[in-house]
């Protein structure tokens, strides 16, 4: 030995992009790097930086791999820093080229701490290393890897084990399920937070009760997206519905969570369901006139698939599909994240149902950009969500699990700040 330590700088040019802005990949093919390279991975730590790209580090007992990725470059620089003749870090080198199907690369190692001119002294730390060997567990080391939901001015992020538990991309979108210490599984769709198993139930029961228990005799229900069940187990404790019709365009969705949320896919085998496969914009302009008591329309933000669901057209079609006293629920963004379209879908249900049948209904949710989140209501006939029979709602919450919905919640969920009435002209 020559020296104490190699260091290899490289550059990695023409990368996948998609890689590249890929946290877990990363993670898993750097710990893998160290692992083939001979290292003993002690720590990993690794996090979306802000628009987009990842940074991270795994500590070896050898030293460190570190990492900065640009994926609007397709170019990442890798640090790979290595001590004693034990580890090759050539081998992680050769390694992580093949994960980030790299096209070019520039590389070049340095000798670090060379021995002509150190003077080793009498250090000897063999005592203070046999107390430590009863807290090193080489076969595991600690995790540190982020899920972030962002846009280009902020983000939420939330720590997870690194392990992806479902992983497909459709024709539509990708969609994944990670199991995060704080929210417990998390659904993803584009790197977007779906739903958490900790706070789904703030969701999915705003989306369903507070419209039925105001109409009161909810028979005929539609649900547009919703591929989780969350929306469906809720709908289903009203044992007045009939019959539910949802229609899911990716079923990639159900399937993710039928096989790792089994507390929201519970009902997909409900003899009152009739699930269909397919588009939901579509399927709505091809439903017959005044069919249903309520549509519910539980999609995501207004990108890819769920664009169309945003569209003046579209709720027309809604309209047409309601029964004379119907109640249409959609999801309406943040009038704190998304100001620009939670106005623009309130003023498009007001130009189709009338100024004062449209009512914006507001909720809390720690995994949703900003933490407050709405549904929009629209009624076709006389009837205001906002109002509710109190005897009802009382035997609703004494027979029914609920960790969110309750009167009380009802009443306020429709009291709106100023900010947002401002937003509204109201």
């Amino acid at each position: 030995m020559t020296a104490l330590g190699k260091h290899i700088l490289v550059e990695f040019f023409g990368c996948e992009p998609n890689i590249l802005n890929d946290v877990s990949v990363i993670e898993t093919g750097m710990v893998e790097a160290a692992s083939k390279g001979g290292a003993t991975v002690i720590n990993s730590t690794f996090h979306h930086f802000s628009p987009y790209g990842v940074s991270g580090v795994v500590v070896i007992q050898e030293s460190h791999l570190a990492i900065h990725t640009w994926p609007e470059y397709q170019y990442s620089a890798v640090d790979l820093f290595t001590c004693g003749d034990t580890v090759q870090p050539w081998i992680c080198f050769d390694h992580l080229k093949e994960i980030f199907q790299v096209s070019n690369y520039s590389a070049m190692e340095m000798r670090r701490g060379v021995l002509y001119h150190l003077q080793r002294v009498d250090f000897d730390p063999s005592n203070m290393r046999e107390v430590a060997k009863k807290y090193i567990k080489p076969e595991k080391f600690t995790r540190n890897v982020w899920f972030t939901d962002k846009d280009a001015n902020q983000a939420l992020s939330l720590r997870y084990t690194g392990e992806i538990l479902y992983d497909k991309t459709s024709q539509y979108q990708r969609v994944r399920v990670i199991d995060t210490y704080a929210h417990g599984k998390t659904l993803t769709i584009d790197n977007m937070v779906m739903c958490t198993e900790k706070d789904e139930s703030h969701y999915h029961e705003m989306i369903a009760h507070p419209a039925i228990l105001a109409h009161g005799k909810v028979k005929e229900v539609l649900v547009i997206g919703g591929g989780d069940g969350g929306t469906l187990r809720e709908v289903l404790k009203h044992l007045d519905v009939e019959r539910v019709t949802q229609v899911e365009i990716d079923e990639n969705v159900i399937e993710a969570s039928k096989l790792h949320l089994p507390t929201l896919s519970q009902s997909f085998d409900h003899p009152k369901l009739d699930l269909k496969i397919g588009d939901g914009i579509e399927f709505v302009a091809n439903t017959p006139a005044e069919n249903y008591d309520l549509i519910i329309v539980d999609g995501s933000d207004p990108v890819g698939p769920a664009e169309g669901l945003f569209s003046a057209k579209f709720y027309r079609n809604c309209l047409k599909a309601l029964k004379p006293n119907g109640l249409l629920v959609t999801q309406g963004e943040s009038p704190a994240f998304n100001q620009r379209v939670f106005v623009e879908l309130n003023t498009c249900l007001k130009d189709i149902f009338g100024k004062d049948k449209v009512y914006a209904l507001l909720f809390q949710i720690a995994t949703y950009p900003s933490g407050v989140w709405s549904f929009q209501i629209a009624s076709k006939g006389q009837i205001d969500p906002s109002k509710i029979n109190s005897e009802k709602v009382t035997d609703f919450e004494k027979n029914n699990v609920l960790h969110y919905y309750n009167q009380s919640i009802h009443k306020s969920a429709f009291a709106l700040p100023n900010y947002i009435k401002l937003m509204l002209n109201e």
